[in-house]
């Protein structure tokens, strides 16, 4: 008797050797879902936020204070990341993003200039929900899949993250331009209280935090992941070179508005439509980073991701909007290689019970410098010419990928006589 035809299509087959070699974990699939939701919601507000503040009060300053705004919780990031490490990263993240919906929710009270002070708060509280579950995700994310799924898994994440740029941006953007900024603040609450759901229903068995014994003082255990990045010497480089990128962009980040309307002659509500080029590249580059990082290793991908970005900042120099969206499709594919290979060598060289502390030690590493220079740049902004600040940004981000050639001994995790992961004493 014949064996029987196999029940899967060509399509499907096809889709089964091609998929991400991370798709494989139930779990991931699942968390891929939740970060779905939570990067439409992302996305979509933290731009219409900008926009708003800058119709409001008519200041390109004020504008950009809300960049400033996001970054400024960096500093406590390490207090979050050490809460990720302490308590189950699920329930932590699912808590968050009821929290944070019921705190965007109250936007809907803004109606005037008056109001700032509300937008900049809770711009400041959902940024410190998002140092949060990052933190919890990179332990998540390390609990779920093994070393070798590693870059196919933040790789997919990322394609996630900056595929939205195609949609979100646009469409938050436009509900405020066509219905009004309380359709975005909807469609934000909705999609964050979907994320939780999402969460709720995660299966993983989540690596046991430190035992008290182990913890030594407060501050110690705070400090353990800023000890683990300078002590572990790829990745303390890496980390540095990422500051010196985003410390670099920040201060685009504070001429964006002026490279709009004085540039290139649109609006502020332009914004978005541009930022949705950078998602073209950026979804490329994140399908290719397993293949990149696999090939050159973490170090080169990042190099390679950082020179294309430097490209992609030239054409804001100038004033051809064709250009500029080209240079926006670069720059997305150059920043998700540098950002998927730092991530992927940060994930890879933790032990699973570092690593909260250790992303949020990150975070203060690149999130500062970034929040600090755009600080500068906006209020710079009246007597230096934007074109100054891009040209910066330009030459910053090409050293660090010149730097990120350089050779280093790659270390490894250190284990115990038990073969567990060590943390820096």
């Amino acid at each position: 008797m014949a064996a029987p035809a196999p029940v899967t299509t060509a399509g499907a087959t096809r889709w089964h050797r091609r998929r991400p070699a991370a798709w494989v974990h139930p779990a991931f699939r699942r968390l891929t879902l939740a970060w779905l939701f939570t990067n439409l919601a992302d996305s979509a507000l933290y731009l219409m936020v900008a926009v708003w503040v800058k119709e409001l009060s008519g200041s390109d300053g004020a504008a950009a204070m809300v960049f400033v705004m996001l970054g400024l919780p960096a500093i406590i990031a390490p207090v979050l990341g050490q809460v990720a490490d302490r308590f189950s990263r699920r329930r932590l993240l699912v808590v968050s993003n009821v929290l944070v919906a019921g705190v965007v929710a109250t936007l809907v009270l803004v109606d005037s200039a008056s109001w700032l002070w509300l937008l900049y708060t809770v711009i400041v509280v959902y940024g410190a929900m998002g140092y949060l579950s990052a933190a919890a995700q990179a332990g998540l994310v390390r609990d779920i899949l093994p070393d070798e799924h590693l870059a196919s898994g933040n790789g997919l994440l990322t394609s996630v993250d900056q595929a939205l740029r195609l949609i979100s941006p646009v469409l938050g953007t436009g509900l405020y331009a066509l219905v009004g900024p309380r359709s975005v603040v909807a469609l934000t609450v909705v999609c964050f209280l979907l994320t939780a759901l999402a969460l709720m229903t995660l299966k993983v068995v989540e690596s046991p935090p430190e035992p008290a014994s182990e913890r030594g003082g407060y501050l110690h255990e705070v400090s353990a992941g800023f000890r683990h990045l300078v002590r572990t010497p790829g990745l303390g480089r890496l980390t540095l070179l990422l500051g010196l990128v985003c410390a670099a962009t920040g201060l685009v980040n504070a001429a964006v508005f002026p490279a709009l309307e004085q540039g290139l002659g649109l609006p502020a509500s332009a914004l978005g439509a541009l930022v949705s080029m950078q998602g073209i590249g950026a979804v490329t580059g994140g399908l290719s980073s397993a293949w990149a990082i696999g090939r050159w290793g973490e170090a080169r991908t990042f190099a390679a991701g950082a020179g294309l970005l430097a490209l992609g900042f030239l054409p804001v120099l100038g004033t051809s909007t064709v250009l500029v969206g080209v240079g926006l499709v670069v720059l997305g594919f150059g920043v998700t290689w540098a950002v998927v290979a730092f991530m992927v060598l940060r994930q890879r060289l933790t032990p699973p019970r570092l690593q909260g502390r250790t992303n949020a030690a990150a975070n203060v590493a690149v999130n500062l410098p970034q929040t600090a220079t755009t600080a500068v740049a906006a209020a710079v902004l009246a007597v230096v010419d934007y074109r100054i600040l891009v040209a910066v940004t330009v030459v910053a981000t090409a050293i660090a990928a010149l730097a990120a050639l350089r050779r280093t001994p790659e270390p490894k995790v250190a284990t115990d006589q038990a073969g567990e992961p060590t943390v820096p004493g």
